[in-house]
């Protein structure tokens, strides 16, 4: 499919798509004839990847580093790795793991805290109308 498409289906910027490509993160999958760049299904599983990514506070850094842990696991299959990198990937999936969580909690005191100023707001406008 054409960035458009992937740029609809993922909700992200065509220049957003074309830095991705850029910093090598997710590389289309093929040119047309044109030189347009073209993505597959696969392409875009990863740029939703970093779409969840992004709003967590992961880096670009990040970013490909778990990617890579996933294809290392979508290429060979988990069953097909040597027991210590198994573990070795074990890990860093769980230090993402953990990671993870920590933000959404995070995000989730954030919310609450959001919440609280627009019920506070809300409450005020209401002080102003009766």
């Amino acid at each position: 499919m054409h960035i458009g498409q992937v740029a609809a289906r993922t909700e992200l910027s065509l220049r957003t798509i074309r830095h991705y490509d850029e910093v090598g993160l997710v590389r289309p999958s093929a040119r047309s004839q044109g030189g347009f760049r073209l993505y597959t299904e696969a392409d875009v599983a990863r740029l939703m990847v970093i779409r969840r990514m992004k709003p967590l506070g992961f880096t670009l850094e990040e970013m490909g580093e778990l990617l890579s842990i996933t294809d290392r696991l979508d290429q060979a299959g988990a069953a097909a790795l040597g027991e210590a990198e198994r573990e070795h990937l074990s890990q860093r999936l769980g230090r993402f793991e953990q990671a993870t969580r920590e933000r959404c909690e995070a995000l989730r005191t954030q919310l609450s805290r959001a919440e609280e100023f627009a019920a506070d707001l809300r409450r005020r406008a209401g002080q102003l109308t009766t």
